[in-house]
């Protein structure tokens, strides 16, 4: 299970370090896609398939699944880390996440999360002081 938050930067080559436990969890090739909410969401193989399954099942006849489906594919990399650990994220999803020098990887039960740090905290200002609101919300889920 992916779980916590670790500050990092970009270098001057788009690489940024993936911590220890999140190379453990992931494997060693993963898939980093757009993500929700303005991130990147970073899958392993296992979780990657499960999740294109579900996909796959959507009908191909409706314009927002179609859409959706486009989202997390058409940017969507197969990436590995090199032997110091780290990985580059290319422009296109650099660009997409607003990604900057200063990054927050976060683990999120089954995927992990790469967001700026000036969104990150934005993010978390925001969602913080509404988890009592929306706790109560999903009570209906068994939360």
């Amino acid at each position: 299970m992916l779980m916590g938050e670790y500050m990092h930067t970009i270098d001057s080559k788009g690489r940024i370090i993936m911590p220890a436990d999140f190379r453990a969890e992931l494997g060693d090739e993963f898939f980093l896609t757009k993500g929700l909410d303005g991130c990147l969401f970073i899958y392993g193989q296992e979780e990657w398939e499960s999740f294109s399954v579900k996909l796959r099942q959507l009908p191909l006849a409706k314009s927002e699944a179609r859409a959706f489906v486009r989202f997390f594919f058409a940017g969507a990399r197969k990436l590995d880390c090199d032997k110091h650990g780290r990985f580059l994220v290319p422009g296109n999803l650099r660009s997409y996440a607003g990604l900057k020098k200063d990054v927050v990887l976060t683990g999120v039960m089954n995927r992990a999360e790469l967001w700026d740090k000036e969104a990150w905290t934005k993010y978390t200002g925001e969602v913080n002081p509404a988890v009592t609101e929306i706790v109560e919300q999903l009570a209906d889920l068994g939360i």
